[in-house]
């Protein structure tokens, strides 16, 4: 399942205006607010939108350190390192991967000495072998989503007869 231009429009527009409502999205984007109703309302039942959440710059709020933190799981504690890593509230993401280690987390701290802090709380479960963390020095491209989305619009239109 994909999404067409229109899909595409209104992706983007929420993007660039968040809190702009539905007879807002409608006037930008030249089309009927029960349209825009209906598709939001799509997008969000098939998974594609999932929320509305603010966007949040961390070092504003004093989390100055970024880390990456690859951590090898005994086999068989998968689910208990994960139960134990949901009450760490610095760790703000972590995925299963394949290759070298086991789950890729994504860290913040207010400071190194922080860091270390946050790293003992993580190892503090059995269950982790080893970890090896590599501190980000500054963003180069921020998590995006937008190219994506536009270049699937760009495919749908590229479908229609021409």
């Amino acid at each position: 399942m994909s999404i067409d231009s229109l899909d595409a429009r209104l992706i983007t527009a929420l993007a660039a205006t968040p809190r702009a409502g539905v007879m807002e999205l409608a006037r930008q984007l030249g089309v009927a607010r029960g349209t825009v109703q209906s598709r939001l309302d799509k997008l969000q039942a098939r998974g594609v939108v999932t929320g509305f959440d603010p966007d949040l710059d961390l070092p504003s709020l004093g989390y100055e350190v970024l880390a990456f933190v690859t951590l090898d799981i005994t086999q068989g504690r998968l689910d208990d390192v994960i139960t134990h890593l949901r009450a760490v509230p610095e760790l703000i993401e972590a995925h299963s991967t394949s290759g070298p280690g086991d789950l890729h987390c994504r860290v913040v701290a207010r400071s190194n000495q922080h860091l270390q802090q946050v790293l003992n709380r993580i190892l503090e479960v059995s269950g982790i072998e080893r970890t090896a963390t590599h501190i980000a020095l500054t963003e180069q491209i921020p998590t995006r989503v937008l190219p994506l989305v536009a270049a699937l619009g760009e495919e749908d239109e590229s479908s229609l007869p021409g």
